[in-house]
């Protein structure tokens, strides 16, 4: 293992944070590994993106302490990607698919980037043939598909060669088969590069085989775990303070009861799939 991932990408020690009146969670101790898959799921509120915003150093915490790779957060650390919700973007945005990769590496600055020329233009390309995106690398962004600018927002937080990936909700509006691409371009990076990976989102299948561990935040509680040591009907009934049953068929999990989990089936239409809204 190198020497900037012989430390813990992520370590919390009796982390707490708490908003106005609210505390969103406390006593969470984790450590994330480099290479680790992490899933951070649970339903409206309970400060899936507030941990990510934490991780970027945007919000300290209001007891305990953080580090990310030993030291504490820093905005703009080049150790750290960032894949932001997805959002289309204005069909008029004045940018090519490189352009908006590019601002991965100098967009968090005032005035003329950094990094050298030709090395800038070198890491963009890397980082667009990582996610499969050279093809349209010239193209308007507001012309792509929302798969295609998701990929572009990949490259974007890969560009700078980070040893740890947040990624905010990435599969929100995509379709199943896009929903697969993204999870297929950061598992690869995570097994290829050791990079260690923070993945919040409401759909838990689409990375279920791919996943190490499970950070399930429900109203200030949390499990940690596995899958199939969190993924029960004991434990997300515990979380939610109510009868929630956990069912799996054919290598799905579905859960039943909890209006606002990650993966949900209303129980009056068993054969319709909803995702809860974020």
């Amino acid at each position: 293992m190198s020497a900037r991932t012989s430390t813990a990408a992520v370590s919390l020690w009796g982390a707490e944070l708490r908003r106005g009146p609210r505390t969103l969670w406390s006593g969470l101790d984790l450590e994330i590994r480099a290479g680790e898959f992490v899933a951070v799921l649970g339903p409206n509120g309970s400060g899936k993106t507030t941990l990510l915003q934490v991780l970027l150093g945007l919000l300290p915490l209001s007891a305990g302490r953080v580090a990310v790779h030993g030291s504490p957060p820093a905005r703009g650390s080049s150790a750290v990607g960032y894949v932001p919700q997805q959002r289309a973007l204005d069909p008029l945005t004045p940018l090519r698919g490189r352009d908006l990769v590019g601002l991965g590496l100098d967009g968090h600055r005032w005035g003329p980037g950094l990094t050298g020329r030709a090395r800038r233009r070198d890491q963009v390309h890397a980082a667009l043939e990582q996610v499969d995106a050279l093809e349209y690398a010239d193209a308007p962004v507001g012309s792509l598909s929302g798969g295609e600018q998701q990929r572009l927002r990949v490259a974007q937080a890969l560009v700078g060669d980070p040893t740890l990936l947040l990624a905010d909700e990435p599969l929100l509006s995509l379709d199943l088969a896009r929903q697969r691409e993204v999870v297929d371009l950061v598992d690869r990076r995570r097994r290829e590069h050791g990079t260690a990976v923070v993945f919040v989102t409401h759909e838990l299948n689409p990375v279920l085989p791919v996943v190490d561990r499970i950070l399930y935040l429900v109203d200030g509680r949390f499990r940690i775990g596995t899958p199939e040591e969190v993924m029960t009907s004991d434990n997300l009934s515990q979380l939610y303070r109510t009868e929630v049953e956990v069912v799996r068929v054919r290598g799905r999990i579905v859960v039943v009861g909890a209006e606002d989990s990650p993966v949900h089936h209303h129980e009056t239409h068993p054969t319709v799939e909803e995702v809860g809204a974020r």
